[in-house]
């Protein structure tokens, strides 16, 4: 007879080895697991799809609520049991919003436990006998498409770190796609600061562990509120020089299979590590200011991606556009002789206070013009993605229909 699987995530070790305890004499029920926090549970779920997640609401970094939300798109096949000591209608409402299959009143028994379980997992079983299949994985790694994402900027100061993090939470608060961000200004990288974390391990940490695989990488990220996976950059000056080019483009490699979406902030600089980025990307963002000293660096700039032949990958960005520059966005595009791709308008007063509190503005600033011109990014975004997607999926169902296609191709049959 099959074990129902399950998963304890709770931030306290006491609260976590109690609940193994009262499940360890259940017959029908096996613990494959217990994490301390809402990300260790969404990367677990993902890589052993328990049939049960018994999920803690009160939790640091990510509360349970969000944790269960962001499950339901990546781990959809696995029932979130929601553990609280908060017996409110409202918390219950709250939790069944987010996608879980019950709500338990913490203390409990033994018993009482193992009677949700069970309850949980017959229920699921008659879903999946109905359907007559079982529950398919939606982001399954075998289809995902990933665009990468390379910020870069003439100078620093025009909003590059302030653009790919707002971008990046914005793509990952749906919950639907897979996002990473990876800070390689490598000196004085402030993409944690810009999300409020605290790099306990970073990028500098990871190229000394040895073997860089996607199993030690993933160990490696903070997760933000939104879902968003970050690798933080080093925290001094002096580590820098512990990342090589070589280590970015090994990560890259590793990670590219495993997201929807990578973006990578840059130095403002053409240095071997953005120049690695650069090669790995699928997109070039250019990020402008209106004014002249910015162009004529961004001019420069366009000559040396076009020398390295990436001119195809370029999207302009102009941010803070405002009228008030003395210039309008046809006079920047008739300066690069380029189109630009994204305007985002001035809107400092959002902007500032978003970054003085750790906030993202899409997050803190929902109304503002700043976030609506990242909203158009993300939308543009993910309609590419959709089709890519789509694409994918039909040349597989190809390739399956057919395998003798590609050697037909080959041989000339």
């Amino acid at each position: 007879m099959r074990r129902i699987s399950i998963l304890i995530v709770d931030d306290i070790s006491d609260t976590r080895d109690s609940i193994r305890r009262l499940l360890q004499f259940e017959d029908d029920i096996e613990v494959v697991g217990d994490v301390g926090s809402g990300s260790e549970a969404i990367l677990f779920a993902e890589a052993n799809r328990p049939d049960i997640i018994l999920m803690d609401i009160n939790m640091p970094e990510m509360d349970g609520i969000r944790t269960t939300e962001l499950l339901a798109h990546r781990a959809p096949e696995c029932s979130v049991i929601i553990m609280s000591v908060q017996g409110e209608q409202a918390y219950l409402r709250r939790a069944m919003m987010a996608g879980a299959r019950e709500y338990i009143v913490k203390p409990f028994t033994g018993d009482e436990l193992s009677s949700v379980i069970a309850k949980v997992y017959e229920l699921d079983q008659r879903k999946r006998d109905v359907l007559g299949e079982q529950i398919k994985v939606t982001n399954s790694p075998k289809t995902r498409n990933c665009e990468i994402i390379s910020f870069f900027s003439t100078k620093g100061g025009v909003g590059n770190t302030t653009l790919a993090t707002n971008l990046a939470v914005q793509l990952a608060s749906s919950g639907k796609w897979r996002v990473l961000l990876i800070d390689l200004n490598l000196q004085f990288g402030d993409v944690a600061v810009f999300l409020n974390l605290i790099p306990k391990r970073s990028i500098a940490d990871l190229t000394q562990s040895g073997t860089i695989k996607y199993s030690e990488i993933q160990s490696y990220f903070l997760t933000h509120s939104s879902g968003l996976q970050v690798l933080a950059a080093p925290t001094r000056p002096e580590y820098a020089e512990l990342v090589t080019a070589e280590h970015v483009e090994q990560i890259l490699s590793e990670v590219k299979g495993k997201f929807d979406f990578i973006i990578c902030d840059n130095i403002s600089r053409f240095d071997d590590v953005s120049l690695v980025s650069f090669d790995a990307s699928t997109q070039i963002w250019l990020v402008l200011a209106m004014d002249v000293p910015t162009l004529k660096n961004a001019k420069l700039s366009l000559e040396v991606i076009e020398g390295l032949h990436h001119t195809s990958k370029v999207q302009v960005v102009l941010n803070r556009s405002s009228k008030e520059m003395g210039m309008d966005p046809q006079d920047v595009e008739k300066s690069l002789n380029i189109k630009i791709s994204y305007e985002i308008p001035s809107d400092g007063r959002a902007l500032v206070a978003a970054v003085n509190q750790g906030v993202p503005f899409v997050t803190s600033h929902p109304q503002s013009k700043a976030s609506e011109g990242i909203r158009n990014m993300a939308r543009k975004l993910i309609a590419l993605q959709d089709v890519e997607t789509k694409n994918a999926v039909k040349e597989q169902e190809c390739k399956n229909k057919n395998p003798l296609k590609g050697l037909r191709r080959v041989f000339g049959f």
